[in-house]
């Protein structure tokens, strides 16, 4: 497994602006787009590709291509802010969904919802996702997207806390992980500080 902090001043500038109280819900969704593009150029950045005969109008040459498909999995519902600017990037990819929500009694993430492409088994799923604070929820989403028989697994998402790269790094160690931020911890509610408060809020206009 590979851990990438993106450190790169574009994303920085945009982020910026997201974490900035005042920001309103489409500013926050225009940069949230964009970061996204910035960050789909980074997270495929190593896949597999094979050689391919193509003919050019001058001649022919051994070209690339990707060797498996794409799925996009986003983690209900602010997951669903990254998609968009990755499909811009990528508009083959496919796009599966799941939804965590803790359960009041254990409070431990379930699975409330699940759909998926049919070639989870042999694509590239890029799970995203805003946020990594805990861990608990983008884990138990990636050991239910496992189980479908998912093998080739990256997580990316937009701002962490190292609480919950720790999460990850001991309980997928298989799993690539592309932070855009490296946030300093997490306070006595489990949000993300500095942060930039609940990016589904933000992203949705809704108040809770």
């Amino acid at each position: 497994m590979a851990t990438t902090i993106l450190n790169h001043p574009l994303i920085d500038h945009k982020l910026t602006i997201m974490r900035n109280k005042d920001t309103g819900t489409k500013e926050f969704r225009q940069n949230l787009d964009e970061i996204a593009m910035l960050m789909a150029y980074e997270v495929t950045k190593g896949l597999p590709t094979k050689n391919i005969e193509v003919v050019t109008p001058i001649c022919q040459m051994t070209g690339k291509e990707l060797v498996r498909p794409i799925i996009l999995v986003p983690i209900l519902r602010a997951g669903l802010g990254l998609v968009d600017g990755f499909k811009t990037i990528i508009p083959t990819a496919k796009v599966g969904h799941i939804g965590m929500a803790r359960n009041e009694a254990t409070l431990e993430p379930e699975e409330y919802y699940a759909k998926f492409p049919s070639c989870l088994d042999a694509a590239d799923v890029i799970v995203v996702d805003p946020m990594l604070a805990t861990g608990g929820s983008a884990s138990a989403a990636i050991v239910n997207i496992k189980k479908r028989g998912a093998k080739y697994i990256k997580l990316a998402c937009l701002v962490a806390a190292p609480e919950g790269i720790a999460v990850i790094e001991r309980d997928h160690p298989d799993v690539d992980l592309v932070v855009a931020a490296l946030d300093e911890k997490l306070n006595e509610k489990g949000y993300i500080v500095p942060g930039l408060g609940d990016a589904g809020d933000r992203l949705f206009g809704t108040d809770e």
